[in-house]
């Protein structure tokens, strides 16, 4: 039994981990926290990671980039294993994730879909067969309550493109205040937010004559939760190093 805690776990994606851990019989949510508790759920919340009496087994955060300091202090002082979902990071941030990954297995991933993870491999492969002759362009697609843009998905699926890039890649944001032609070696980003999209994300190719489009939609929060607590089983008794969605599916 794997006994987990939610970080978040008053917010939508926390309740739909909650969800997911109901349908599974080897897991259990032994608790959560939430700075904004409101406990609807069937399981002790806290409002901070230092009022927290329970060990679990493991952290699975959906939360914000403001609780990862307080979140490394719980997981490197109990050697706990971390299941990191939350997006927005700033690059000091990503390199608090590495350094507790030295000491603790980490799961880190922008999107927790095994579908979005498939259009980052079959778009690793249009890269390599189009080369430079082709443009590429990625738009994503949310709901209009999402804080940050691009997406960590979008920002995933461009840095495993540049992997197989002939030429180091110039990601390119607003091309209003980019007011020059296009080069070949740029990756346009692009957010879209409205409404209640959960979330779309599509990589254009654009050729002479031809466009090649692939596409992942989700339909609900539930896969992306049903894939964290996946994600939780897995990475209990690991050793200490970063993993992530292609390290699950090996």
């Amino acid at each position: 039994m794997t006994k987990i805690l939610i970080c978040g776990s008053s917010g939508k994606m926390g309740k739909a981990v909650f969800e997911a851990a109901e349908r599974d019989e080897n897991v259990q949510i032994l608790c959560g926290v939430d700075a904004f508790p409101k406990n609807e759920l069937s399981f002790t919340e806290y409002k901070s990671f230092d009022e927290v009496k329970e060990i679990p087994d493991v952290v699975v955060d959906f939360s914000h980039p403001v609780n990862l300091d307080s979140l490394i202090d719980f997981c490197t002082k109990n050697t706990i294993p971390a299941v990191i979902c939350t997006t927005g990071y700033s690059q000091e941030e990503i390199e608090k994730i590495h350094k507790l990954s030295e000491s603790v297995p980490v799961f880190y991933s922008g999107n927790m879909s095994l579908g979005v993870n498939l259009l980052i491999e079959l778009s690793k492969k249009a890269t390599a067969v189009f080369g430079s002759a082709f443009d590429i362009e990625i738009v994503e697609k949310h709901h209009n309550q999402k804080i940050d843009a691009p997406s960590g998905t979008a920002l995933m699926i461009a840095d495993a493109i540049s992997t197989v890039m002939d030429e180091e890649p110039q990601y390119v944001y607003d091309r209003h205040s980019y007011r020059a032609k296009r080069k070949q070696n740029e990756i346009g980003i692009h957010a879209v937010r409205g409404g209640t999209i959960v979330g779309e994300h599509s990589v254009i190719f654009a050729g002479n004559d031809e466009v090649l489009t692939i596409t992942h939609q989700a339909q609900s929060k539930s896969l992306f939760a049903t894939g964290a607590v996946s994600a939780a089983k897995f990475v209990c008794g690991k050793e200490p190093k970063m993993y992530n969605m292609s390290d699950m599916l090996a």
